[in-house]
């Protein structure tokens, strides 16, 4: 039986290695520590979901783009110079 994962073939000895390296045990910090997106601040970030419309999107990715970023970035910019605005 051929074994795959990601599109690539996994070798009997790829797989004998991970089954050895589960038994002896993983970190939990450590692995922990390695999961998910970097972190922005002390504490972690809040999703907020928004609705755009195509027209909003579009403009968004269209400045995003002429400043070499990208949407998240975009958002974060914009949301910091209208909450320092006031």
């Amino acid at each position: 039986m051929e074994r795959t994962m990601h599109g690539r073939k996994v070798s009997e000895a790829e797989i004998d290695q991970w089954v050895e390296e589960a038994e002896a045990g993983y970190d939990v910090e450590e692995l922990k520590s390695r999961m998910g997106r970097p972190a922005r601040g002390s504490e972690a970030s809040q999703v907020i979901p928004v609705r755009l419309t195509t027209e909003e999107l579009t403009a968004v990715m269209a400045r995003a783009g002429r400043e070499h970023l990208n949407r998240s970035e975009a958002i974060r910019a914009a949301l910091a110079a209208w909450s320092h605005a006031a």
